[in-house]
């Protein structure tokens, strides 16, 4: 008589679930781990703090006059042009730094979630919570003012969005959006530039620890470097706090306007 041969399956369920399982791309895989979320926070905020620095580079130009700074938002809508459409390149990297800016904030926030899975239990001592600096200790606070900011910033000075500022999208003299006078006219109110100070000394915070603690995420954890990370984001803070708040005080003082 035959004797019926039958393939054994499985062993267990696990080796089911491994088979049937689709594998990830990597850089998915590689983000769904508090490591490939450092590395997406570093990374992205590494594009927003070259953003910020040269944002407040260009708008140096205000202090040579409102001609300078028109001329120079007028050749950032014409980025590439020809061979693009005018302000095609600006609102492409305008994408760029959205896309850059909500993977920082998932990256954040699901890390933050991450940690909080991993250690339940809150400092048990305040020398343990005094280690931390104030800096680290404040990011979620100085990160939503800073987004706050920014969405305020957009409203006021690039949509002009209702009455918030009804000079965003006016012509000067040559023709040219003037960017100059809106900037003027937002600053001359009083709460308005007090709101603007108080939020880029925030931003200044948030740069610093995040200056210091992308070297980390990358893994340049060096205690030689720490020294020299310390200046670099102390010097890259202190340039964006002292070059923006000097913004709305020169507009006050009359220095410009």
């Amino acid at each position: 008589m035959a004797q019926t041969i039958t393939k054994r399956g499985p062993v267990s369920g696990t080796a089911v679930a491994r088979v049937s399982r689709k594998r990830k791309p990597f850089l998915l895989d590689l983000y769904g781990t508090a490591v490939g979320k450092k590395y997406a926070m570093a990374i992205s905020g590494i594009a927003l703090i070259g953003f910020v620095v040269f944002h407040m580079i260009g708008n140096l130009k205000m202090y040579m006059g409102a001609s300078d700074l028109n001329q120079y938002a007028h050749f950032l809508e014409k980025l590439l042009y020809p061979i693009l459409p005018e302000k095609v390149m600006l609102w492409i990297l305008r994408g760029g730094l959205i896309a850059m800016l909500l993977l920082h904030l998932h990256a954040a926030y699901t890390l933050t979630v991450l940690n909080r899975r991993a250690r339940p239990v809150k400092y048990q001592s305040e020398r343990d919570y005094q280690v931390a600096s104030f800096a680290s200790r404040s990011m979620r606070l100085t990160g939503i003012v800073v987004l706050l900011f920014v969405t305020w910033h957009l409203l006021d000075l690039t949509f002009g969005a209702g009455s918030i500022n009804t000079y965003t999208g006016s012509k000067d003299a040559e023709g040219l959006k003037d960017v100059y006078g809106a900037v003027v006219f937002s600053l001359e109110r009083v709460p308005v530039a007090i709101f603007y100070v108080l939020a880029n000394i925030m931003l200044g915070t948030h740069l610093f620890h995040g200056v210091w603690s992308l070297f980390q995420s990358l893994g340049w954890n060096n205690p030689r470097f720490n020294k020299w990370r310390t200046s670099a984001a102390t010097g890259i803070s202190t340039l964006v706090v002292v070059g923006n708040v000097s913004f709305p005080i020169a507009v006050l003082a009359g220095i410009v306007g």
